[in-house]
């Protein structure tokens, strides 16, 4: 390992954290709140008189490992039920698909299905 290269850390390792009032805020406002997330733990910040950016609220966060989980994503299953959308087609064939003239009765079938890659 280079000699500067060992230089550089040793005084990057002896820093003081700049942001250590800022992390010391942040863990106490998630004590009185804890379904907080980033975006409302900047506006009671900014509340409260600091100036942060949220990408530095949400990376101290990540740090901390401060994740609200009361808010999570339910997997729903899938409908393909919309309401009605638009004019419905009258029903003029009635389930009769049966003739003896070829290409007399065209029906279709659309689906449309959500896909996640």
């Amino acid at each position: 390992m280079p000699k500067a290269t060992f230089m550089y850390w040793q005084k990057r390792l002896d820093r003081e954290n700049p942001d250590k009032e800022l992390e010391e805020k942040i863990v106490e406002i998630r004590k009185a709140n804890k379904d907080y997330g980033y975006r409302r733990m900047v506006g009671e910040l900014r509340n409260q008189g600091y100036l942060v950016n949220k990408k530095k609220v949400q990376r101290i966060m990540q740090k901390l490992e401060l994740q609200v989980t009361s808010f999570t994503r339910k997997s729903r299953k899938y409908s393909s039920y919309k309401g009605k959308v638009g004019t419905v087609a009258p029903n003029r064939i009635n389930r009769r698909f049966h003739t003896h003239i070829p290409h007399q009765k065209v029906t279709t079938d659309t689906t449309e299905f959500k896909y996640y890659e």
